[in-house]
């Protein structure tokens, strides 16, 4: 028989794992985004083959959405929102936070509680993702090319176009110019 548990966190408690995160921040280079995102993934696959509890799986599959919108080159997420997520995904690899990760059954509380706090504060901008995904998924179904294959497409047929324009050009200035054209 599943227990439910529910508890409220204070205006103090917040702060604190707000503090916690930014502390993690501070201990982690969080200019190299590509190693903190690297860590997050390699920590968040380790904890999937581990037994959680339920509500520690479902906020990692937050993290893992989260995660996915720093990476996405089409989606431009703005630095206040980059950095919350940064932190958050710092927090998470640290293996010295408030509660060690290797206590059976809440080891991942702290890890839980500041993902669904970062989850909150940016609700909005998930949603807007994850529509965005969603409409991008439906555009490659329909025109049946991956929209990103078909800009380099585009980009690569203006860049032969340039090349072919700048050719005749060159051709055109040996030749003595324009009117060489009508000698």
């Amino acid at each position: 028989m599943p227990l439910h548990v529910t508890f409220e966190l204070s205006d103090a408690d917040l702060d604190y794992f707000r503090n916690a995160m930014r502390e993690a921040r501070e201990k982690t280079d969080l200019s190299d985004e590509a190693a903190i995102i690297a860590g997050a993934r390699r920590a968040t696959q380790h904890t999937n083959q581990l037994t959680v509890p339920d509500f520690v799986r479902a906020r990692l599959g937050s993290l893992d959405a989260m995660t996915r919108m720093l990476e996405d080159a089409d989606w431009k997420l703005e630095e206040p929102h980059r950095m919350r997520v940064l932190q958050a995904l710092a927090y998470f690899v640290d293996p010295r936070d408030m509660i060690p990760d290797e206590i059976p059954g809440v080891g991942f509380l702290d890890d839980a509680i500041l993902i669904e706090l970062v989850v909150q504060e940016l609700h909005p901008e998930l949603d807007a993702y994850e529509a965005f995904c969603e409409y991008r998924d439906a555009e490659r179904a329909r025109i049946g090319v991956d929209p990103e294959e078909q800009r380099r497409s585009l980009a690569d047929q203006r860049r032969a176009m340039i090349a072919r324009i700048e050719r005749r050009r060159e051709q055109r200035e040996r030749r003595g110019g324009l009117f060489s054209i009508f000698r």
